[in-house]
């Protein structure tokens, strides 16, 4: 298996970032292809805390990392991160970090403009984003006025089409605010950024066709999850890009029949940042137990996760449409002190059962659980590296897990160390 895309099945937060790492070792290369610093992934390594949002997975492991063109690049942001990381002893260099010079950046107008827009004082729907300019800056790259790294070759044109981005986004600003922000000084400022970010700036799909040509075995990690995906999520609590695995290639120039295994990673229950639906959430003591002992917080803005059982009816889209092919279930270990756990098979909407996920589920419909509930194992699973060494009610949920959802569960997460995994098929040797 040369090639091996990672995606979340839920809203994200699904422990990807610690997969990553864990299957980075095996890989040459692994790639960032979509979002921006609005995802997180927290690894902990030998009790050490890294929190990454724009670096791929794999910088900590000294692998070859690449951002790619699907990315949109707040440069500032990871000029900061870089910085953070090499001061707790990870050495980035243009040897292991390598930029698309056709990513978009993000700019300081767009974190504006979406701070702005989630200000509900100013009478505007709160989708609920993380307002660091992601939406905006994708906005701004469709509507094809976006600003990519290679426009910096040209410092007048580039200058221009930043007066040109201002000068739009400041007829609504101006509505709003009564004022209009000047392009000025963001306009140095992000070009002394980039003075110090472009050793790493290279024409990224032509080094993944070097590496696939040499058989190198390459890691695709995606940011957020599949039900935050553009076109197949809870529209419109959605991110602005597509989380599903077919844009590893898209948003990272590769060729998609090089993409072979598809990795799916889901929680042993579900959890959700921001707004919108949420049909297995536990708004009660059940919820707050899971939160409480998962540490359910988001990495990149701190907010409190909703929490609830896990949901198969959304984890069998996420599959079929993914083409996952494989799953990795995590934090198996936070459902430890559970008497009872469920696992929701179908739901009840109007009179009407739905064993498959309806179309454009919204927060104004009643949508009823339907679950199975399997009895708990209430013993300590975390760090076991066995599945025969787990309880048996703990084993039975797994494998329940499995045959609901018509897929084989690789990998059990145990803990948040590295090395706390059951690994039960290998996926990327």
């Amino acid at each position: 298996m040369s090639n091996l895309v990672i995606v979340g099945t839920q809203w994200g937060d699904e422990g990807k970032g610690k997969i990553v790492d864990l299957l980075a070792s095996s890989a040459d290369a692994v790639v960032r292809f979509q979002g921006g610093h609005n995802a997180g992934h927290t690894l902990v390594i030998n009790k050490k805390i890294f929190k990454l949002s724009l670096l791929p997975s794999g910088i900590v492991r000294q692998k070859l990392s690449i951002i790619g063109n699907g990315v949109v690049v707040d440069p500032l942001h990871l000029e900061k991160e870089i910085r953070d990381i090499t001061n707790q002893g990870i050495d980035v260099n243009s040897s292991n970090l390598v930029i698309s010079s056709d990513s978009f950046l993000i700019l300081p107008i767009h974190k504006y403009i979406d701070t702005l827009r989630e200000d509900q004082k100013k009478g505007n729907k709160k989708i609920g984003t993380t307002g660091r300019g992601i939406g905006p800056a994708y906005e701004d790259k469709v509507s094809r006025r976006g600003i990519r790294f290679s426009d910096f070759k040209n410092s007048r044109e580039l200058e221009e089409k930043f007066i040109s981005i201002y000068n739009y986004h400041n007829v609504w600003i101006e509505k709003f605010e009564g004022k209009e922000i000047s392009y000025q000084n963001d306009f140095e400022t992000i070009l002394k950024c980039y003075e110090k970010l472009s050793k790493y700036i290279d024409n990224t799909w032509l080094l993944l066709k070097q590496l696939n040509d040499k058989k190198r075995k390459i890691l695709f990690e995606g940011a957020q999850g599949f039900y935050l995906d553009l076109d197949h999520g809870t529209y419109p609590f959605v991110t602005s890009s597509n989380t599903v695995a077919s844009n590893a290639s898209t948003g990272s120039g590769t060729n998609p029949n090089q993409l072979e295994k598809i990795l799916g990673i889901t929680k042993a229950y579900t959890t959700r940042v921001g707004n919108g639906p949420f049909p297995t959430e536990e708004n009660n003591e059940v919820g707050e137990k899971l939160g409480k002992i998962g540490n359910e917080f988001g990495t990149v803005t701190g907010r409190k996760r909703r929490c609830g059982w896990l949901d198969i009816v959304m984890l069998k889209k996420a599959i079929t449409i993914s083409g996952i092919n494989g799953l990795v279930l995590t934090k198996l270990d936070v459902l430890d002190s559970f008497t009872h756990v469920k696992i929701c098979t179908s739901y009840k909407i109007n009179n009407q059962i739905f064993e498959d996920y309806p179309s454009n589920i919204s927060g104004s419909q009643h949508v009823v659980p339907i679950y199975e509930t399997l009895k708990g194992w209430e013993e300590k699973t975390k760090g076991i590296t066995n599945f025969e060494d787990l309880p048996l009610n703990a084993q039975n949920f797994v494998k329940k897990i499995q045959l609901l959802a018509n897929c084989s569960i690789d990998i059990v997460s145990t803990g948040p160390e590295r090395d706390e995994n059951i690994i039960i098929n290998e996926v990327f040797n």
